[in-house]
């Protein structure tokens, strides 16, 4: 449909993995497993439910009767009431004991926490990913002096390699982060509806143990460790909030590379992939725009934004739960995820093409190295037995008169000649260019390089499956 709004991370940007995690039949299927779940359990346990109804529950597990439950809603104004009644519907054995002793929260929430668990282990293998990516590229290019920067002004020698290292943390950084946080995450399990469980224990007749049991089973069979200790009616709202800053996190590390990529290839530099076919500008055929880049920066600052929808969430939740997180939360939780992974979809395009121009690199390289090979050239003297002092003054003057040359004429770097020119130096002009080759201004950036590769990066990169992720932009 054209004539309806449709979101760009269905259309255009997130992958079909992620926008099925937050689908609508994801969601669903997820309520009528976790009601198995729950009469499993209860079974277990001695509650009066027969193998027939959960069989039948099994039956229909996945076959959604979408238009019944729409109809129910129209009736309850109650999304989760319409599906119990539309599974019921299905199951006539079973449902009498559908949602037993049960609050909305149940699905809801533990819906919630499985599709997160499983968007965030799939945000983590692109992530991985994208390392890989960036890996393979560092140690391609370890060796090769750039010039670096500080406040984007020409600062000193390092290398492309050492410099994507610096991507590379950035990534690790979010990749402890987001392992901690996938460790930390519990069910809300089954604690009804203001967190008491108290419908459970008048179901076990006052035996707490079962009660607890039943928590246990829940989220056992879920693949959980532990649910949530206490709960009010929802699982703590901060949990999303950790969860949302971690996709920022993410979202700023992307920036960053987004940022660098974008100035690099106004410099000529590094560039982008961009395709035989791709056009980058509807009025300058010429141009080689980084859009891809510009996209990260972009949906960056949506998820950097969006992670205060959660913060501001969990400091106004009302006692045992207040209603309006929900309609927040819809919006939030779900496009946060989609966003970040449509992020990370651009990154790992973008770095599994990136286009080095090592003869730009060079060039620009060899137009500031004279002033950063001054000091070296110092020493060199003072070594003969020359006064520093004296030669300080001298280059200080020289390095004016070149730096005018370059600036106000728009000459190449002169600084080497005219150190060469005057003999209290020495040195001929040769011997200068030897004092002044890049590779002996990277200090320790190959050491780096591999040292943290091989000692930090690799032992966290699964290799295992990172071939089959798939990521088809639509421009």
């Amino acid at each position: 449909m054209i004539d309806n709004y449709e979101s760009p991370f269905s259309l255009r940007w997130a992958s079909d993995e992620m926008r099925y995690l937050f689908s609508r039949e994801k969601k669903f299927r997820t309520w009528r497993r976790l009601w198995i779940v729950l009469a499993e359990s209860l079974k277990e346990l001695g509650v009066g439910i027969s193998q027939d109804q959960i069989a039948q529950m099994k039956q229909y597990e996945n076959d959604l009767n979408i238009e019944d439950a729409e109809e129910f809603e129209r009736q309850t104004r109650h999304d989760v009431m319409s599906h119990i009644l539309a599974y019921g519907k299905q199951c006539p054995l079973a449902r009498p004991i559908i949602h037993l002793g049960a609050t909305s929260c149940y699905v809801g929430d533990n819906t919630d926490i499985l599709v997160m668990h499983e968007a965030l282990l799939l945000l983590r293998a692109k992530l991985q990913r994208t390392m890989r990516n960036l890996k393979d590229f560092a140690i391609e290019y370890r060796d090769l002096p750039t010039l670096g920067f500080t406040h984007f002004q020409p600062a000193q020698v390092v290398t492309v390699g050492k410099r994507a290292c610096l991507w590379l943390q950035d990534l690790l950084l979010d990749l402890d982060e987001l392992e901690f946080t996938v460790s930390r995450l519990k069910l809300r399990g089954a604690k009804g509806t203001t967190g008491t469980q108290a419908s459970y224990l008048e179901l076990f007749n006052g035996d707490e143990a079962s009660v607890v049991e039943l928590d246990r089973l829940i989220s056992e069979k879920l693949g959980f460790q532990e649910t949530y200790d206490v709960t009010g009616q929802t699982y703590p709202r901060k949990v999303d909030s950790r969860i949302l800053n971690l996709l920022s996190q993410i979202a700023q590390s992307a920036h960053k590379f987004a940022t660098d990529i974008r100035l690099l290839q106004n410099l000529k530099e590094i560039e982008e992939p961009f395709e035989k076919t791709q056009v980058g500008s509807s009025a300058m055929a010429y141009k080689r725009n980084p859009m891809r880049s510009e996209r990260i920066c972009g949906l960056a600052r949506f998820v950097i934004n969006n992670s205060l929808n959660a913060s501001v969430t969990a400091s106004v939740q009302w006692l045992e739960r207040t209603l309006d997180d929900s309609s927040n939360r819809r919006l939030s939780l779900a496009e946060s995820f989609l966003a970040t992974d449509s992020i990370l979809n651009l990154y790992i395009n973008i770095t599994d093409g990136l286009v080095v121009y090592p003869g730009v690199i060079e060039k620009h390289l060899r137009e500031e190295l004279p002033f950063m090979a001054t000091e070296a050239i110092l020493m060199d003297l003072v070594k003969r037995g020359g006064d520093r002092q004296t030669a300080h003054e001298k280059i200080r003057i020289y390095s004016m008169q070149a730096a005018e040359r370059v600036k106000v004429e728009g000459l190449e770097n002169n600084l080497l000649e005219l150190i060469a020119s005057d003999p209290d130096f020495g040195l001929g002009l040769d011997e200068l260019r030897k004092i002044a080759e890049p590779s002996g201004f990277i200090g320790r950036c190959r050491g780096q390089v591999d040292d943290f590769i091989n000692d930090k990066v690799c032992p966290r990169i699964d290799e295992a499956g990172l071939s089959d992720i798939s990521v088809d932009l639509k421009e």
